[in-house]
C-alpha cells in the first residue's frame, strides 16, 4: 500500500538485522501499533514478514521499541524453517495484521487455550511474491485454529487486493474450488513444520477445518479489541513494547524525534556489540 516504506539496518540473516517501517513523511513508526488495521472498507492491512518460498523466520519484534522486523533467535541461533517435503520454505506470503493481539491472558472459547502473545498471523495466497516489510491490503477469506504448544495461534487466510484474481475470491470455499489442495497443504505444513526441530506435531481446533470469512473477521475484531486494551495500558502487556507515534489515547505514544532517537540508539547498540564480538575474535589472548 502506498504511504509506507522500509529501512533495513545491518545485513540480512544476521543477529543485528532489522527492518524499520516509515510513514509517508519518512518518520519511523511501529508496524504493530501505528499501521491501521483497516486499509479500506472490508480490507485489512497486512505486514509481510516472510516472502513466499523463503526460509528465514522473520517476525515483528513485539518486545523491541517500535517493533522492527527481525529474524527470530532460539538458543542464540537464527531460526529457519526446514524445507518440509514437498514444500520449499513458507508456502504463502506470511505476516500479521497490525493493531491485533492474541492475549495470553485470554482463554479463547473456541480453542480452550490462551493467545500466543503476538499479532494475528496471515497467510496471503496470491500470485505475487511480496517483499519483507511490504504493507499490503488483503481480503480475508477464512481462518484456521492452530494450537501451538498449548497456545491459540489463529492463521488467517487472505488474498492481496492487488492480485489479478482477487475478485474471484470471496470466501474460503473459493480457495477450495480455485486452488484445490492448497488448504490441505496449509494444514499439513503447519502440522509438521516444527517436527524437523524435534518438536511434536501441532494440533488444531475444529478438527483442522477452516472457518469461513465471517467467522475469521469476528476473530480479527476480537484480537483488535485485545490490542486496544494492550496499547492503552488496560491489560498487562507481559513484556510487549507498546511504543507508538499515532495512538492518541495510548500512554506509550511518543513524538517522531523520540522514535528516531530510539532507532539510532538500537542500531548503535547493535553496531557496538558486533564490534566487541569482532575484537574478541581477534584477541590472541
Amino acid at each position: 500500500m502506498s504511504g509506507f516504506s522500509t529501512e533495513e539496518r545491518a545485513a540480512p540473516f544476521s543477529l543485528e538485522y532489522r527492518v524499520f517501517l516509515k510513514n509517508e513523511k519518512g518518520q519511523y513508526i511501529s508496524p504493530f501499533h501505528d499501521i491501521p488495521i483497516y486499509a479500506d472498507k472490508d480490507v485489512f492491512h497486512m505486514v509481510v514478514e516472510v516472502p513466499r518460498w523463503s526460509n528465514a523466520k522473520m517476525e515483528i519484534a513485539t518486545k523491541d521499541p517500535l517493533n522492527p522486523i527481525k529474524q527470530d533467535v532460539k538458543k542464540g541461533k537464527l531460526r529457519y524453517v526446514a524445507n518440509l517435503f514437498p514444500y520449499k520454505g513458507y508456502i504463502w506470503n506470511y505476516g500479521a495484521i497490525p493493531q491485533t493481539w492474541e492475549d495470553p491472558g485470554h482463554n479463547d472459547k473456541h480453542t480452550g487455550c490462551c493467545g500466543d502473545n503476538d499479532p494475528i498471523d496471515v497467510c496471503e495466497i496470491g500470485s505475487k511474491v511480496c517483499a519483507r516489510g511490504e504493507i499490503i491490503g488483503v481480503k480475508v477469506l477464512g481462518i484456521l485454529a492452530m494450537i501451538d504448544e498449548g497456545e491459540t495461534d489463529w492463521k488467517v487466510i487472505a488474498i492481496n487486493m492487488d492480485d489479478p484474481d482477487a475478485a474471484n475470491y470471496n470466501d474460503i470455499n473459493d480457495v477450495k474450488r480455485l486452488k484445490p489442495g492448497y488448504l490441505e497443504a496449509t494444514v499439513d505444513w503447519f502440522r509438521r513444520y516444527k517436527v524437523p526441530d524435534g518438536k511434536p506435531e501441532n494440533e488444531f481446533a475444529f478438527n483442522a477445518e477452516f472457518k469461513d470469512k465471517d467467522f475469521a473477521i469476528d476473530i480479527i475484531k476480537s484480537t483488535h479489541d485485545h490490542w486496544k486494551a494492550l496499547v492503552t495500558k488496560k491489560t498487562n502487556g507481559k513484556g510487549i513494547s507498546c511504543m507508538n507515534t499515532t495512538v492518541s489515547e495510548s500512554p506509550f505514544k511518543c513524538d517522531p524525534d523520540a522514535a528516531r532517537a530510539i532507532v539510532d540508539a538500537v542500531c548503535k547498540s547493535s553496531l557496538k556489540k558486533k564490534t566487541n564480538l569482532n575484537l574478541c575474535a581477534c584477541d590472541p589472548s
